[in-house]
This record gives structure tokens, sequence and C-alpha cells, in this order.
């Protein structure tokens, strides 16, 4: 098999990522030359000390920032030069964000926050929908809303969004930051099994040496570089 196999194929590409944010105490360097590479299918977790950037980087694969200098593509878009409209395409057609704090729709019932993003993606399927739910353990939860379910289950509901139009990439952000130990396992391992189930490359940032290693590879931030 060779490089250009899509199952090989490169679906995010950072070189020399520089990324420094200016506070009225002056600059401040977060990211000193990230070079980083995700291939369909796989599995990466960022790993790093608090502060070290590692949401930021996260932030900036998923088009919610750009950076400062360096080259940085994303399922065939380059993230430097594109605007705020391109990046907000790419993130509705191409990427799934998990964040650690859930982030659900709290007028929405868990049925409607299940398909939100993949209707406004155009890529709503009520029968992957419902499989979608069922391997997630909410089919019994579809009318109910955010507030009525426990952390672990709105968690899992924010899997299930990002998951709902086939995303070819997943970033999650601390994920199980917000959920006890035996239940944040519980959600990690559910969310790398739909992931790879579905063909998804997921890049993931976490503290969690247990959740990194479930992934197929595992990466340090350290010094505002990847090692």
């Amino acid at each position: 098999m060779n490089d250009a196999s899509p199952a090989l194929a490169e679906i995010a590409h950072a070189r020399g990522i520089h990324k420094t944010y200016h506070t009225p105490g002056g600059e401040v360097p977060v990211l000193r030359g990230v070079d980083l590479s995700v291939r369909r299918g796989e599995s990466v977790a960022i790993t790093g000390e608090s502060g070290s950037g590692k949401s930021t980087l996260l932030h900036l694969i998923g088009g919610l920032d750009a950076p400062d200098d360096g080259a940085l593509s994303v399922l065939g878009t380059d993230l430097r030069a594109a605007d705020d409209t391109a990046r907000a395409t790419l993130r509705r057609n191409g990427i799934g964000m998990i964040f650690q704090q859930f982030n659900l729709i709290p007028s929405l019932d868990v049925r409607a926050n299940l398909g939100f993003q993949a209707r406004l993606a155009g890529r709503f399927d009520a029968a992957r929908a419902e499989t979608l739910a069922r391997d997630l353990g909410l089919s019994a939860l579809l009318g109910r809303y955010p507030e009525q379910l426990s952390g672990g289950q709105q968690q899992r509901v924010a899997i299930g969004r990002a998951l709902a139009g086939n995303p070819p990439l997943v970033l999650a952000d601390e994920p199980t930051g917000n959920l006890d130990e035996a239940t944040g396992d519980a959600v990690a391992q559910l969310m790398l099994a739909l992931v790879r189930q579905r063909g998804s490359a997921l890049v993931l940032v976490t503290h969690s040496a247990r959740l990194a290693d479930l992934c197929d590879r595992r990466v340090h931030l350290r010094a505002g570089r990847l090692a």
C-alpha cells in the first residue's frame, strides 16, 4: 500500500505552527513551531502540562483561530489563508467537536441535540441517528432535555452530536474532564470505539495517561513544540 492510498491520506497537516497571544501584560508565545500530521482513520492524543497550548493547537486545527505563522491544512483547506466563512464551512461540513463543557443546547431535547450539527451540514439521516442513539445508550432518553441528564449522559449526547454527520475529523478537548474516573473511562472507550467504527480521524487533548494510551498515537506538547 502506498502513501497515496485513501486509507493513509493525511487529513490534517501542520508545519512550523506559531501562535502568540497579545495581552495587556505583553506577548505570550504559546506555540513555537509545531509539526503534526494526522492520517485518515487514526486517533492521536495530545498531552502536556496545563497552559502548554494543547487547546490552542486543537482550536487552530478546528479553524476556531488562525496561526500566526507556519502551514496548516485541514481536509484540503488552507487555514492560514481561509477567512471566517471558509473556516465556518469547514467546521460545519467536515469536523465534529467534543468539549469538556458538553455545550448542549438547553432548549432542545436529546433527539434534537443529536441531529443538530448533521442537519446544519445537510447530512442528517434518521436511521443513522437512531443507531447512534442506541450505541450510546440514549434510546430511552431521546425526549429528555440536557438539565434532566447526568454528566456522563450529557457527554454521550455531545459525542453523538459530533458523530451524527459522519465527519472525517473529530476533535475532542478534555472530553472526560468533568466526569468522575469510572464514568470518564466508560465514555472515553465508547467514544473511541464509535470513532473507529466510522473511520473518522480523532485528535484528542487530554491530561489522562489512561485515555491517551487508548489512542493509536500519543504526542506531548512541551515548550511550544510537540515531542
